[in-house]
């Protein structure tokens, strides 16, 4: 009996050793999960909150865009950079502490913010919803417990089309804006109006279908209209297919290769393929390999052109509206009046450039006289393109779409002011003289190039024809190289290269050198001030550009982990906020480059010699400052607590938009100590600082909100908190406590003529009523003792917006 017992164990042991061997693969692989069950939920501060597709192809999870922003994201597992397939909060970002999505009983699955607020969520409207599985194909479904999908990510595509995912008459694609932390950007891809597939760029002020050709009819697109099923698919082999006869395929079409459709920043859609030796990706067809016909790339006034590879660039008489982001285009340096009596007019001319669009008029077989003429008696026409192949005039009421293309057979003609060229440098363009609506005093100023006319030049002439044909055989020889360098190419790289060359330039922050910050600051002369990090001072660009550049005094980390640092601070933009437009970090010199704000600080506005400013003005502050920090807490990439909101960092431009300055700076100085378990180390400005600053707690943006709470007392007040405190009899902190329960008591009684004791005298009671008590309540509510009890800033925001 023991012999057979034994026999029968030692038999099972063998089968199960058997089976182990068999199954093996699927057992390593045991810890993957592609569901979530009805209930469950996943967490951003568990970074092993993620399921995976059976195949190990995609992965859903939190996706982290930066230390404290995240998105609820697919993305490619196995490419280098985890590129994001789709996105279900692209364009509000969840933070890094308590954010969490959850697969209720009732079937929604709902994303949550720290504090509970509702970011996204889905309602599949069914009690039988049993779980959401991530498929191998990419798409996240939500399945009852039949199996039947009930919500599908493949329904509500973000930027990317992955194999087998339609494009329909209600989904489509949307390009990211990578400068302005992920938002959506104005480039679509979708079906238009006569049901063709088309690329569109719909911005705020106008809208264009560049893609295909739209200087053609469908039928000479080789497309089909009007087809009303309006679908579009990527194959697994890589071909893709329309229902109005979009067709093309990846270079490198066939099986076993990973692929997205992806519409870029820049708006030109691209697919790409996924090398599974370096994990990178590399594009297999491009929509434009000429990315200057792309609609809206350099914004209004702009002109994009190839020196070789493509770039932005202002017309004569116009500068660029934002050198950080060309989208925004150019602006005139010159304002035109129409009328009798108005301005002489002349035009300034750009060889081989067109503006597609905006077409006031369109005259065939005229001479460019005339066409000048029509441009200046229209006081809409701002610029005109006259072609000579055939010859044709087209008028244009604005400049968008603008390019300069070698062996174009057109000009375009700019409208100014002839006062423009007496303060400007000389231009070798054609000039036109004429007055705008008064055909009668139109004239044309001729320039005749000078020759040397006497024997002299003979021996110049022997000396430029030697330099010529030395310069030819180099050419040839060059020539030669790169043709032979070219034929090693294959036709996917051919593609690569193509793409490779093409930058737009949409980075605002760059790096200087220790050098040309001091030239120019002409080595530090001038002295803005001086603050707890350092000295600012005055500077002026190569460019012209008036600069404040401030030396850091307190940094200790290295020039990467520095560049790094600030880099993420660079990103950062918004009216409100003080912009970083570059970093200096060489050997111990520890530099920031902002834009110069025309005003000195608030605290020299409301506390200095200058005299006070009006109530108007100050409520402007309130509310600017209050949308400042609620992009710094809830709507930039990376989130960030100033920690030292105080009049002395707040700026104020020529129109008194206030500008809040040195945010990042508790991060960037205390790095490695200022994270959210040890923020406590990092010190505000005493009479500014929350209560919590005192003990251990971590701290929170809450700190902030408390500060403007402060700042706003001395709004209304024109004093300091800090002179609150009456000879030594009491502290500033209890004072300030004591104003603040004052101010409670009498925000409930009928009576209002206490504010006009709480208000600046200095503003002999030339002030709204109503917008000092929401000044005053705003800021009681800020000033709580309890930060739980303090509102967010997003909330004062919503404040101040309802009272407009």
């Amino acid at each position: 009996m023991h012999t057979m017992a034994a026999s029968f164990w030692f038999l099972n042991l063998t089968f199960l050793l058997i089976c182990s061997f068999i199954i093996a693969p699927t057992v390593a692989d045991v810890g993957r999960v592609n569901y979530l069950h009805k209930g469950s939920s996943l967490s951003v501060k568990h970074a092993s909150d993620v399921i995976q597709s059976l195949d190990g192809t995609f992965s859903f999870g939190f996706y982290n865009l930066s230390s404290t922003a995240f998105t609820l994201s697919i993305w490619f597992t196995n490419s280098a950079d985890r590129t994001i397939a789709w996105s279900a909060n692209r364009d509000r970002p969840v933070h890094g502490t308590g954010s969490k999505v959850k697969l209720n009983k009732d079937g929604s699955m709902v994303l949550t913010d720290y504090d509970g607020t509702v970011v996204w969520q889905i309602n599949a409207s069914s009690a039988e919803v049993n779980h959401a599985e991530l498929m191998d194909s990419g798409n996240l479904v939500v399945k009852d417990r039949g199996g039947n999908i009930l919500w599908q990510s493949f329904d509500h595509p973000t930027d990317t089309l992955l194999p087998n995912q339609p494009i329909t008459a209600t989904a489509k694609l949307v390009s990211t804006d990578l400068s302005h932390t992920h938002p959506s950007s104005y480039y679509a891809l979708r079906f238009d109006d006569q049901y063709v597939l088309s690329l569109v760029y719909d911005g705020p002020d106008i809208s264009f279908n560049y893609w295909p050709n739209p200087d053609h009819s469908s039928w000479m697109n080789y497309r089909i209209s009007y087809n009303r099923s309006r679908r579009a698919v990527l194959d697994n082999i890589g071909q893709f297919v329309a229902t109005d006869n979009t067709t093309f395929r990846a270079s490198d079409w066939g099986l076993e290769i990973k692929r997205r459709l992806t519409l870029d920043s820049d708006g030109n859609l691209r697919l790409y393929s996924l090398n599974k030796l370096d994990r990178s990706w590399y594009v297999s067809w491009v929509a434009f390999s000429k990315p200057c016909d792309i609609h809206g790339l350099c914004g209004w006034n702009g002109i994009c052109e190839y020196s070789p590879t493509p770039r932005c660039s202002c017309p004569r008489g116009y500068i660029v509206s934002d050198p950080g982001d060309w989208r925004k285009g150019c602006k005139p340096v010159f304002n035109i009046t129409c009328g009798h009596g108005g301005q002489r007019m002349i035009f300034l001319s750009n060889p081989q450039t067109d503006f597609w669009g905006c077409d006031l008029n369109y005259t065939m077989s005229t001479s460019l006289h005339n066409c000048k003429e029509m441009c200046l008696e229209s006081c809409a026409c701002v610029a005109f393109v006259y072609k000579t192949d055939p010859n044709g005039c087209f008028l244009k009421s604005a400049l968008f779409n603008g390019k300069a293309v070698s062996g174009y057979p057109g000009k375009a003609y700019f409208k100014v002011p002839e006062s423009f060229l007496s303060r400007s440098h000389k231009y070798d363009s054609d000039l036109y003289h004429g007055h705008v609506c008064d055909a009668s005093k139109k004239k044309t100023l001729n320039y005749e190039t000078t020759h040397n006319r006497d024997g002299k030049g003979t021996m110049w002439y022997y000396y430029y024809w030697f330099l010529a044909v030395f310069f030819l055989v180099e050419l040839c020889f060059i020539a030669s190289g790169w043709w032979f360098m070219s034929t090693q190419q294959s036709a996917r790289s051919e593609i690569w290269a193509a793409e490779e060359g093409y930058r737009v330039l949409t980075d605002h922050f760059r790096s200087f050198t220790h050098k040309e910050l001091r030239r120019a600051t002409k080595n530090f002369k001038e002295k803005l001030g001086h603050g707890r990090h350092g000295s600012v001072y005055k500077g002026t660009l190569h460019d012209s550009r008036v600069v404040a550049v401030k030396k850091l005094n307190d940094v200790k980390q290295g020039e990467d982990e520095f560049e790094a640092e600030v880099s993420v601070i660079g990103k950062i933009y918004h009216m409100n906020l003080v912009r970083v437009m570059g970093v200096c970090s060489e050997g111990k010199h520890r530099l920031l480059v902002f834009e110069y704000v025309e005003n000195d600080s608030l605290a020299m506005s409301l506390f200095g010699d200058k005299g006070p400013i009006q109530w108007h003005q100050r409520y402007k502050v309130a509310a600017g400052v209050a949308k400042g920090l609620a992009y710094l807490h809830h709507g930039c990439m990376d989130w960030i607590i100033h920690c030292d909101l105080k009049p002395e960092n707040i700026f104020l431009d020529l129109d008194f938009e206030p500008k809040i300055s040195d945010f990042g700076f508790a991060k960037l100085l205390q790095r490695g100590q200022a994270d959210s378990s040890s923020m406590s180390k990092v010190r505000g400005t005493r009479g500014y600082m929350a209560p919590e600053w005192v003990s251990s707690v971590p701290l929170t943006e809450k700190v902030d909100v408390y500060s403007y709470g402060v700042v706003l007392l001395e709004l209304v007040m024109g004093c300091r908190v800090s002179e609150l405190a009456v000879d030594g009899s009491e502290d500033a902190e209890s004072a300030l406590r004591q104003l603040e329960c004052t101010i409670r008591e009498k925000m409930e009684s009928d009576d209002l003529t206490w504010v006009d004791g709480f208000v600046d005298p200095r503003l002999n009671g030339d002030f709204v009523h109503s917008e000092v008590l929401l000044v005053l309540e705003v800021s009681a509510m800020c000033l709580e003792k309890e930060k739980g009890q303090r509102p967010s800033m997003n909330h004062v925001v919503q404040k101040f917006l309802s009272c407009e």
